[in-house]
């Protein structure tokens, strides 16, 4: 497959017409992908959790009272009970999937005790799931216009409010968002 795409470090943002309401009117950021499949983060949509609630539960205390109302985010539907954490600089935690030089993926729970404590990731995205895909199968999607793909930025990811975040990155791509609609185009 001399052709293939490798859109890790890549956003997707769901056109209009995905039928899927796991991913309707979500970005997602891919954190890996190979030949195996691919493994992404829906980045902006929140879920009816906190911080402070996702610490309680798991018996850490969360101490940096500015993040206790931060939102958790639904990554995705799979292993939805499971914490995911996207963050920079990449660390030394004990099971990291390095995106690039200082952007981790990141599941074990040494990384929120380090948050709890105050000496987590500088920036990071709590998310419960993650989006997976299987050997071939965002390719498929692709080539069934599902998705438009942008390279990502850091800045959308880290520095954007979580409700922003889909029309900044369709403005990487020089799209209003207000003009991908589910119904009729307007000519």
């Amino acid at each position: 497959m001399g052709d293939s795409v490798n859109l890790t470090r890549h956003f997707l943002i769901a056109m209009p017409s995905m039928a899927d309401p796991n991913f309707a009117h979500t970005l997602t950021f891919v954190c890996e992908h190979n030949p195996d499949g691919a493994l992404g983060l829906v980045v902006n949509r929140p879920i009816d959790m906190t911080l402070s609630a996702l610490f309680e539960q798991i018996d850490v205390p969360l101490a940096d009272a500015r993040l206790r109302g931060t939102p958790v985010l639904f990554g995705g539907p799979v292993q939805v009970d499971r914490g995911f954490v996207l963050h920079t600089p990449l660390g030394n935690w004990q099971s990291t999937l390095a995106v690039t030089d200082d952007l981790g993926l990141t599941t074990s729970k040494d990384i929120l005790e380090a948050v709890a404590r105050g000496e987590g990731p500088e920036q990071m995205i709590v998310s419960l799931g993650y989006a997976g895909w299987s050997a071939g199968q965002l390719e498929q999607e692709l080539a069934a216009n599902a998705w438009l793909t942008v390279e990502a930025d850091p800045d959308v990811l880290f520095g954007t409010p979580v409700e922003d975040r889909l029309p900044a990155a369709m403005r990487l791509l020089g799209i209003d968002f207000s003009q991908l609609s589910d119904g009729a185009g307007h000519a």
